[in-house]
């Protein structure tokens, strides 16, 4: 016997393309809803990659690399400028 789970409790992946749009639209947008979404992903990327018993780097990477794409999206306006701008 296969149990229900209810609409919002599914994961991104065990949703169908018909269901999508409800199951946006059951998010909490208020301010402490969206604070909620960041705590539990940051508790899940720590338990994950951070606080294990076997640690390696990949967790402190996956910061790193996030931080340096950051970065890049915010200058490439800059950096497209410079180029395009000609040197003589």
């Amino acid at each position: 016997m296969a149990s229900v789970v209810p609409m919002k409790d599914k994961k991104l992946l065990e949703v169908k393309l018909g269901e999508l749009p409800s199951w946006i639209l059951m998010w909490d947008f208020s301010p402490s809803g969206i604070l909620g979404a960041f705590q539990r992903g940051y508790y899940q990327y720590y338990n994950k990659y951070i606080n294990v018993r076997k640690g390696s780097i990949s967790g402190i990477t996956t910061v790193l690399a996030c931080y340096m794409l950051f970065n890049y999206c915010f200058s490439y306006k800059h950096l497209k400028h410079e180029r395009l701008h000609k040197y003589y």
